[in-house]
This record gives C-alpha cells, sequence and structure tokens, in this order.
C-alpha cells in the first residue's frame, strides 16, 4: 500500500523510523518531509503536502507525526477529503479506519514510543471501513458540509 507520511521536527526521528518500517513491511511510503532535522520547522509545510496526496490518491493512507500529534491531525483536516485521526493505542487506531473511514492517522511522537507507533500504524493499515450504513450516513453528512452543502438537517 502507498503510504504518504509527513513530520515535523519533534516527529522526524519517528517518521524515519516508520518509513523503514513501512518498507520492512511491504509498503510504499512516500516520505513529505521533512528531510533534514530543523528545530524551528513548521508542521503545516509538510503534513499539508501528504494530506493532499492522499486525497489525489484513492486508496493511499497517511501517517503523520508530531510531538503530541494534535496539531498534525488539525491541518491534516483542513485539506477537503480528510478525515485524519488522532491515534493513541490500538483501538483508537482500528476504530479511526472501522468506524470513520479516517485515511490519514495522526502520532505523537511524545507520547509512544516507536514500537508503539508502529504497532498503531499496522492496525490502521490493516483495518477495513466496516462500511456500516450508520457510519457511512455519517461520513456523508460531514462530505455534505465539508463541499458547502450546509449542516446537516436535526432529528
Amino acid at each position: 500500500m502507498r503510504v504518504h507520511i509527513a513530520a515535523d521536527h519533534a516527529g522526524y526521528d519517528l517518521k524515519n523510523h516508520l518509513v523503514s518500517w513501512l518498507k520492512d513491511h511491504g509498503h510504499e511510503p512516500i516520505d513529505h518531509g521533512p528531510a533534514v532535522f530543523d528545530a524551528e520547522d513548521d508542521y503545516p509545510v509538510f503534513v499539508l503536502r501528504a494530506a493532499e496526496a492522499v486525497a489525489a490518491e484513492p486508496g493511499s493512507l497517511g501517517v503523520v507525526i508530531g510531538g503530541s500529534g494534535n496539531g498534525e491531525q488539525i491541518a491534516a483536516n483542513k485539506v477537503r477529503g480528510i478525515r485524519a485521526a488522532l491515534a493513541w493505542n490500538d483501538d483508537t487506531a482500528r476504530l479511526a479506519r472501522e468506524h470513520n473511514d479516517a485515511n490519514v492517522i495522526s502520532i505523537g511522537a511524545r507520547m509512544h514510543s516507536e514500537e508503539e507507533a508502529a504497532r498503531m500504524v499496522e492496525v490502521f493499515l490493516a483495518t477495513p471501513y466496516s462500511g456500516a450504513e450508520r457510519h457511512s450516513r455519517r461520513i456523508a453528512q460531514l462530505g455534505t458540509y465539508e463541499t458547502g452543502g450546509g449542516l446537516p438537517p436535526l432529528p
């Protein structure tokens, strides 16, 4: 699977670890940076490029990494068509795909070991979207709102 990956300075080392891990596990990582460590870099520069690549390539997934993963998730979610989820354990990684059809996972490098992060990525990549009607309905409501269709009607 093609996996677009990006980080900021706080996620730089984990990103590099995950690029190797992805290759070792038969995936095709596309590294959107940073290419060198810079303690003053800005995560949107890299994360938005990874998110745009996922949105432009149906079937691909993304991994974005920062200190906490919060800013990276927010940035990725600014890209139309992206559903980025902050994962903090295997269950949240699985549910992001299974219930939300998330196409980007965000991880906090300061919150998890390399092994924990790799496991969350593994779970995320291996979990299919359930396709359950209630989940599809909710995702459709978000898509309608995202494209200017307005708020979903109240029950």
